[in-house]
């Protein structure tokens, strides 16, 4: 409703007011919008935390398609180039694990390097009971004393500026690997790229 209504201001008089005042105004809507998207990153992290559903199979390859569907904006603007091996079936919650993959496939299109187009390569190796996924990037990369803290709530390594987020969405794919008895972590070298790995249970 504040984003609403400072936005019918910002509409309606628009070069009435002096330069300060359309300043303050464009801050509010700026302020509103962060607002709207750390809520609704609240409350997706809480739900994370709700097992609604059953597991079920599920087809990683048909849920990596719809991740890229929703991220085909960011892909067309960067022009990143996506890879993936075979990908299989697990047991899980498809609106978690949609959510899972196109986080995480989304922070390695946002963490690029500057000039360089952004490369995602999506690998899956059967590990006994479990399956092993990696997103591997060609991005900026994260120092080690930072591997574990990205994973907190809230820790955000760059300026709002630099890149946008409310710093909570790896704390939301932790929540969802964790809850379907899984592991996340990250390995990384600076300016070279990173490779986020998760384990989800096999299917049968």
């Amino acid at each position: 409703m504040v984003t609403s209504y400072v936005q019918l201001l910002q509409k309606r008089y628009q070069g009435k007011l002096d330069e300060k005042a359309e300043m303050y105004i464009s801050f509010i809507v700026e302020a509103a919008h962060r607002m709207s998207s750390l809520i609704n990153d609240l409350l997706a992290l809480s739900r994370v935390g709700r097992r609604e559903r059953e597991f079920m199979p599920v087809e990683t390859e048909l849920v990596v398609k719809e991740a890229l569907d929703n991220l085909r904006v960011a892909m067309e603007e960067s022009g990143a180039r996506i890879t993936k091996d075979p990908l299989p079936m697990v047991m899980g919650d498809p609106v978690q694990l949609l959510q899972l993959f196109q986080n995480l496939i989304g922070n390695a299109i946002k963490y690029r390097k500057k000039e360089v187009t952004p490369e995602v390569q999506i690998s899956a190796e059967r590990k006994k009971n479990q399956w092993l996924f990696g997103i591997h990037d060609n991005g900026i990369g994260i120092e080690p004393q930072y591997h574990d803290k990205i994973f907190v709530i809230f820790q955000r390594l760059h300026q709002r500026e630099e890149y946008q987020g409310t710093g909570i969405g790896l704390a939301i794919c932790q929540k969802i690997v964790e809850n379907h008895g899984g592991m996340v972590w990250v390995e990384s070298t600076p300016g070279e790229g990173s490779t986020f790995y998760f384990t989800l249970p096999a299917e049968g």
